[in-house]
């Protein structure tokens, strides 16, 4: 159909998640993060079914490189209080923290946050990242600290018309 497009998705929906669903146009197996996807069929709804699309074409598939997510990700994997503490020392050194947040006075009043329930421990860590520092900035990938590899970067660059 000689269609070209950018996509972006930034939450996944297993079955229904965008990459699988062009996987399923195109008819074609893909790997997503490390796991091979088979196609089953190729998609026969929408306009795939009004022009009676039998398949074909490609996509390129990225994800952002994780920043703040990542500790959002283990909070949200954490099991207990101890291991919250841990992730908290970590993101003190590591993380984005909001400009809103004191990280002395929280530190002075540890106690206090041992106290709240575990579920308000994991929202009330989750608040104190920069909601804006989710993921890498492009600006941010030659620094060391983000480990992002030549491939990646070489795209990067390409994509956004710098050095490749």
């Amino acid at each position: 159909m000689n269609r070209r497009f950018i996509g972006i998705e930034q939450l996944d929906y297993g079955k229904n998640d965008s990459v699988i669903r062009l996987q399923n146009v195109i008819g074609k197996n893909i790997e997503k993060n490390d796991e091979l996807i088979p196609s089953n069929n190729y998609d026969q709804t929408g306009v795939s079914k009004d022009v009676k699309w039998q398949g074909g074409g490609s996509f390129t598939y990225c994800e952002l490189s994780k920043a703040n997510q990542e500790y959002i990700d283990k909070i949200n994997e954490t099991k207990d209080a101890k291991s919250l503490l841990k992730i908290w020392k970590k993101m003190q050194d590591k993380a984005f923290i909001s400009y809103k947040v004191d990280i002395k006075t929280i530190n002075a009043s540890i106690d206090e946050f041992e106290k709240l329930p575990f579920k308000d421990q994991k929202r009330f860590l989750i608040e104190t990242l920069d909601k804006n520092m989710l993921y890498v900035p492009y600006s941010e990938i030659d620094d060391v600290d983000y480990s992002i590899s030549d491939e990646d970067k070489k795209l990067n660059h390409k994509f956004y018309g710098g050095k490749a």
